[in-house]
């Protein structure tokens, strides 16, 4: 078994991050695994190396030790050109010119709570993929099915979801769903756990995964999360409950680890 806990240093940890924590190194622990340490400082823009250092410091205080060096996505930029070639080979790669903006415009009316689709607006437009526009991928019509250790069985069509998958954005930051993807699959992690926020990023990942030649998929668990209302979970970005704050308020790890298991629920 190979997981791995992946932490975005735009922000300090919270008890969110615990929780994933907690579920990740017991899990390993159950299965005589290794957990690796990924940085996803894919957002350059966002990550800050203060963050990363705090994160670190507090998954050691925590108790939490990872196997081997931690990796970063940010040194990565090789590995995911090498990784997308194949795919640009293929002609399932294209130009995409459209700003955040113009996305939210053509995305009309939508349920509370339901993701933006994009409409493959830039498919036939045949943009060169340069450094200032977007990299989409085509995704066609069909279903993903796999099982969730926790959620059970899923079934999800990528294309009704999200629409072609971006995959590099205009400022040239690799997204979170191909980066993530690449790393799985190069580093052979067998078992992805993580908040169910994330489950409906999973048939868009496993299609990706495919076609980026991987054969046999790892297992999936989606757990409850720390809720700060009926619909909003924790943020860094917000400063939700954070480690280092309970640590300088007095608290030991083991009274933040308690806390953390304390304070699960799922989302409405």
């Amino acid at each position: 078994m190979i997981t791995r806990f992946a932490p975005a240093p735009t922000g300090y940890l919270h008890l969110g991050h615990v929780v994933n924590a907690l579920h990740v190194w017991q899990a390993a622990h159950d299965r005589d695994g290794r957990v690796l340490l990924r940085i996803e400082d894919h957002d350059r823009q966002r990550s800050r190396p203060e963050y990363e250092a705090a994160i670190l410091e507090d998954l050691a205080w925590l108790g939490f030790n990872h196997d081997g060096a931690p990796t970063r996505q940010s040194e990565r930029d090789a590995i995911y050109r090498k990784a997308i070639q194949p795919l640009i080979d293929r002609e399932l790669v294209y130009g995409c010119a459209c700003t955040r903006a113009e996305l939210a415009a053509g995305a009309g009316a939508r349920d509370p709570g339901s993701e933006l689709r994009y409409r493959n607006t830039c498919r036939e437009r045949a943009i060169p993929l340069t450094d200032a526009v977007g990299w989409r991928l085509r995704i066609e019509p069909g279903t993903e099915s796999f099982f969730d250790e926790i959620c059970g069985p899923q079934v999800q069509d990528p294309s009704a979801q999200c629409g072609d998958l971006l995959l590099r954005d205009r400022l040239g930051n690799w997204t979170y769903q191909f980066a993530v993807t690449v790393d799985d699959h190069l580093q052979q992690v067998s078992h992805v756990i993580r908040g169910i926020d994330l489950l409906p990023s999973t048939g868009r990942q496993v299609r990706l995964a495919r076609l980026l030649g991987r054969d046999k998929m790892p297992q999936f668990a989606h757990h409850g999360l720390v809720m700060k209302s009926a619909t909003e979970k924790l943020s860094k970005s917000d400063g939700d409950s954070g480690v280092r704050d309970l640590r300088a308020a007095g608290w030991t790890a083991e009274a933040v680890r308690d806390l953390a298991r304390k304070s699960v629920r799922l989302p409405l």
